[in-house]
C-alpha cells in the first residue's frame, strides 16, 4: 500500500515555518510589528536575537551594535556613547546596547537595515524587550487558538559575560515566567558560539 504525501517533506507533514527576525522583509527586523506580522502570515515560531542593555534587560537586536538597526547615530544626546569594543577578537566602533539603559533604548526607533527593503516604517517602531515578545506570543496564541513557538538566539554570549551581563539565566527566567521552561514547551534555544 502506498501513501500519498500532502507535503514534500521527509515525513509528509507540513514544514515548520520559523520567522527569522520576524517578517523582516515587510517591517524593520526585531520589532513587535515584525513578529506580529510573521504570526499573521502563519509562522510557527518567531526568532528573536537577544542582547543585553546596561541594566541587564534583554532586548531584540541582531547584534550588540545598534548602528544599522536603529536611529541612535542621529540622536545628539547619545553622540558620546560611540565607543570601540573588542567583539569576537575584532575592535569594533559603534553604539553598543550594553552602554544604554532600557529607558534610553526606549528613546530609539528601529530602522530597516537592508537597503533592498522598504524604509516605510523607519523611525516609527520601538526596540522590544524579550518580555514584550513573550507577552505578544501569549496574546497571539489566545487570539488565534494555536501554538506559536519562540526560537531565541543569544548573540555574542561571551562578549556579554565578559561585561558582567550574561544572557542565559535572564533568558531562562523569562521563559519560566511564561511557562516555557519545560520539555514540551514550543521553545528552541540557539547560539552560534561553541563555548
Amino acid at each position: 500500500m502506498t501513501t500519498t504525501r500532502q507535503w514534500g517533506t521527509l515525513n509528509g507533514r507540513p514544514p515548520v515555518v520559523i520567522a527569522h527576525r520576524g517578517a523582516s522583509g515587510y517591517r524593520p527586523e526585531h520589532t513587535l510589528e515584525s513578529y506580529a506580522l510573521a504570526i499573521e502570515m502563519g509562522a510557527d515560531y518567531i526568532e528573536p536575537d537577544l542582547v543585553s542593555t546596561l541594566d541587564g534587560e534583554l532586548i531584540a537586536r541582531h547584534e550588540p551594535l545598534l548602528d544599522a538597526t536603529t536611529n541612535v547615530s542621529s540622536l545628539s544626546q547619545f553622540a558620546a556613547r560611540k565607543t570601540t569594543r573588542v567583539m569576537d577578537g575584532v575592535a569594533t566602533t559603534g553604539f553598543f546596547a550594553c552602554d544604554f539603559t532600557l529607558d534610553e533604548i526606549r528613546q530609539l526607533r528601529a530602522l530597516q537595515p537592508n537597503p533592498a527593503r522598504s524604509k516605510e516604517y523607519d523611525g516609527r517602531l520601538l526596540v522590544p524587550t524579550f518580555d514584550q515578545i513573550l507577552q505578544l506570543l501569549v496574546r497571539e496564541q489566545a487570539r488565534r487558538g494555536r501554538v506559536i513557538g519562540v526560537y531565541p538566539e543569544t548573540k555574542h554570549p561571551a562578549f556579554h559575560r565578559a561585561l558582567g551581563l550574561p544572557l542565559e539565566d535572564r533568558m531562562l527566567d523569562l521563559l519560566g515566567r511564561y511557562d516555557l521552561d519545560h520539555a514540551q514547551a514550543p521553545v528552541w534555544l540557539q547560539s552560534f558560539e561553541s563555548a
